[in-house]
């Protein structure tokens, strides 16, 4: 049995991949440092696995988003500018992949994540409650990073949601359950946007993209509610796990 000119096993296991990137993405972002190989390795040409792995991405974010805002862990007043800062920085960043190569900004991320690592280890824990801050000063924090890691989705991507997070949590003073499902809500929206792109290009292979959404969806759905009970305990470590993997995955493309 052929599903979008795939045999159903090779589906299946990419299914199978796609669950383990969307739990992983559902506690501490990054997701597509897994997802994205996993439709690579099963043959998908590079544009439609891109283009797949966003109509998975999206269905199963939207699965983990809606049991954050479910649980009531959104910021509204923080989350609604974000989503719309974070479209704009995308679009300007996309722009400027255009212009600028990619190797400076992998070179620029072999410097900051040493330092990012080193940052998150130093946390013992991330904020299980709301830290002190002056309400714009959080606002100009949260808002601030939305418009620059958008930025960095549009020219690269790979860690943007584990960036927001560290960025709500430590700077921002959110709390670890809250500060995910705000980024829940900016990533929904900048996959939406690579997804209706990806449609209107044609580069989306529908049936398997849904086969591979419903894991998604268990993974998303599981991850959140692990995050939701665990807080920091989960977190902190997957987070450690998405930096390293991201560091591997910028060390190979410049080799």
């Amino acid at each position: 049995m052929m599903i979008g000119g795939y045999p159903i096993w090779v589906v299946l296991l990419i299914g199978m991949g796609v669950f383990c990137a969307s739990f992983v993405d559902a506690i501490g972002g990054g997701g597509g440092i897994i997802s994205v190989p996993v439709y690579l390795l099963a043959g998908l040409p590079t544009h439609f696995a891109l283009g797949t792995n966003k109509l998975s991405s999206c269905i199963g974010t939207a699965a983990s988003a809606f049991r954050y805002v479910r649980n009531g862990y959104v910021h509204w007043r923080l989350a609604v500018p974000s989503v719309l800062l974070a479209l704009v920085g995308a679009h300007f960043g996309t722009k400027l992949q255009l212009m600028l190569d990619e190797r400076y900004l992998k070179y620029m991320l072999l410097l900051v994540l040493p330092v990012v690592a080193v940052i998150l280890l130093r946390q013992k824990k991330l904020p299980e409650e709301q830290g002190l801050i002056h309400p714009w000063a959080q606002r100009g924090i949260v808002w601030g990073a939305s418009l620059l890691v958008g930025a960095y989705d549009g020219f690269y991507g790979p860690g943007t949601g584990t960036f927001l997070l560290l960025t709500f949590c430590v700077l921002g003073k959110m709390d670890v359950r809250t500060a995910s499902g705000n980024v829940k809500l900016v990533n929904l929206a900048s996959n939406v946007g690579a997804l209706a792109t990806s449609l209107m290009a044609g580069k989306v292979l529908v049936p398997v993209g849904l086969i591979a959404a419903a894991f998604s969806i268990a993974g998303h759905y599981i991850g959140a509610g692990l995050t939701i009970r665990n807080g920091s305990k989960i977190v902190r470590p997957v987070i450690l796990v998405v930096l390293v993997l991201l560091a591997i995955k910028v060390i190979a493309e410049l080799i």
